[in-house]
Order: structure tokens, then sequence, then C-alpha cells
């Protein structure tokens, strides 16, 4: 004769033992996709809490316009208007003649805005493709077996360990004329002028090559983690049936390590259309500006925090722009990413 506590137990089994069985029930019944997405709630939930929101908030406070228009702030689109067109009181205002000179499709004068977006699009590309490259790269040579590998390691992990500051310091010194070399090297082979951080095409080049300097080791570690997880056993296929290094590094090692590769240029795109601190410390915001340049100076300098909240939003829209052509670009056949 079955007890109580028998009785119990099968109630439990066969999923009558209350809510929490009956809980447990419906999550063994999800599909594999729906378990997953289960399972992100939670992070969602905080990714909504820590950056939804304040990315909403910001969006409404980018519609209030203070200032001269009336003594009550007023709502409306003022502010992203005033941006697009240079009417906002942002302290800097135009690029000097070696800039446009070097990139002439932007007038001398025009908005500081359409400036700093140029800017930091720019250097958006040009810094993930280097960096990209060069991390590459190095992942490979870091991926061999060859005596000292370790310390190699390390001495490529050192230039992204260097706080931002210190790294500007070490550029802004090496291009001052009266202290540096660098400034003679180049100006000995007609690269730059005498006065290189005061030139905004200069000071542009010399932004890049400090951030590609430091964060190609970023690029690295993360494309080195792809490369780990590469079977080995397929090289030694590749090699047996005759396929050149080429031929291995285009059928094997490209389409395994592809995924690690887009994250690791997301992320990088990400923080690079957000440049702000290595420019700002080296050649200065009025020489390089970028959008981040323009939510500082309208906060700080003319203390305009709706046309801040505005250049702001924009950024955020201008990056969200950007991770969609990765997510679209870089789309599978079966409807994933990467």
């Amino acid at each position: 004769m079955a007890t109580d506590q028998d009785t119990a137990a099968m109630d439990v089994d066969t999923g009558s033992g209350g809510p929490l069985s009956s809980v447990v029930n419906w999550m063994e019944n999800l599909s594999e996709a729906a378990y997953a997405y289960l399972l992100l709630v939670p992070a969602f939930f905080f990714i909504t809490l820590v950056a939804f929101y304040p990315l909403l908030d910001t969006l409404r406070l980018s519609f209030i316009v203070e200032g001269a228009r009336g003594t009550e702030p007023t709502i409306g689109l003022e502010n992203y208007i005033d941006l697009l067109t240079g009417s906002a009181l942002i302290s800097r205002q135009v690029l000097d003649v070696g800039f446009t000179a070097a990139f002439p499709f932007i007038e001398l004068g025009s908005p500081f805005f359409r400036q700093a977006l140029f800017v930091t699009i720019t250097f958006a590309i040009v810094s993930v493709l280097l960096e990209t490259l060069i991390g590459f790269g190095q992942a490979l040579v870091l991926d061999k077996e060859f005596k000292g590998r370790r310390w190699v390691r390390v001495a490529i992990i050192i230039p992204w360990a260097i706080p931002v500051v210190i790294q500007a310091m070490i550029f802004y010194l090496l291009f001052q004329p009266t202290v540096g070399f660098g400034s003679e090297l180049m100006q000995a082979l007609g690269i730059f002028g005498s006065t290189p951080l005061a030139n905004s095409r200069d000071s542009f080049i010399i932004v890049l090559v400090a951030d590609v300097w430091k964060t190609s080791a970023f690029m690295a570690l993360l494309i080195l983690a792809g490369l780990q997880s590469v079977d080995r056993s397929l090289y030694d296929v590749a090699k047996v049936s005759g396929a050149s290094p080429w031929q291995r590094f285009k059928m094997i090692t490209l389409p395994l390590v592809l995924p690690a590769l887009i994250v690791a240029m997301l992320f990088r795109t990400m923080d690079a259309m957000r440049v702000y601190g290595i420019i700002d410390a080296t050649a200065g915001c009025s020489t390089v500006p970028s959008l981040t340049c323009v939510v500082v100076d309208a906060v700080f300098a003319t203390r305009q925090f709706g046309i801040a909240a505005a250049a702001a939003f924009f950024t955020a829209v201008v990056i969200g722009a950007f991770i969609s052509i990765y997510l679209l670009f870089f789309a599978d056949s079966d409807g994933g990413y990467f």
C-alpha cells in the first residue's frame, strides 16, 4: 500500500505538485531557442535599466531648449536644427586650413558639428581597419609555437595596458618641436609641418597612430582567442591534400575565426565612435574635433545641456547605424549572425 509520502512524490513527478512543478514542466517543454531567450531575460532587464533608460532620458532632454529663447524652457527640435546648421553657440567653430586642404570637401567655416561628424566617422573607419589588419597579423604570429612566445605576448599587451592620458602625453611630447624628435623627423620626411600639433591634418594622423598603437593589441587578443579554438587537425588534412598556406588561411583560418573577428571589430567601432580622451589630451578638440568633443564642449564651455543631449543622442544613433551595418552585412544564410 502506498504511503502519503509516496503519493506526494508521485504528484511531483507527474507535474501536479503545485505551481513550482508547473513552471518546471513548462520550462522543460520549451524549445532550445525559447529556453535561451528565457535565460537572457535577466540580462535584458539590467541592460534596459542601465543603458536604455539613460538613452531615453537623454532623448527627452535633447528636446528641451534652454537659453535666450525665453524664460521657460521649450520643447522641440531646435537643438538638432542648431547642431546641423551651426547655430549652436559652441565655442570651437572651425577647423584650420591644414585639415581642409587634406579634405577639401569639408568646407572651411562649416558648422562645427558637421566637422566633428566627419572626423569621427573617418577616425572610426580608418582606425578599426588598421587595428584589424595589425591585430590579425599579431594574432597569427602569437598563434604559432616558438621560443619566447610568452614574452612577445606580454610586449604586445603593454601598450593596451597604458592609461589613455599617459599614452596621449607620450605622443604629445614626442611631437613637441622643442622636446621630442618626432616633429623634426616627420618634417624632414616632408610629412608634417613645423608645428604638427597645431595643424588639424597632422594632429589627426598623430591621434590615429596613437590609437592604433594602443588598441591593436585588444584586437589581437580577441582574434587570438578565435584562432585558439580552431581544430588543428583541419590544417593537417589540408597539408596532406596539398593546400598552400594561402589556401589554408582562406579556406580554414578566415572562415572559422570570422565570428571572433567581427565581434572584435564591432567593439572597436563602438569605442572609436566615442573617441575623446586621446584627442583632448594630445591635440585638443579645437584641432581634431569629434562628436564627443561637441558633447563635452556644450556642457562645460557653454552649459547647453539640451544641445549636449542632442549631440549625445545623435552619436548613439550613428553608433547604432554602424552596428546595424555589421549585423546586416554579416548575417548568415540561416538568418543568424556571426
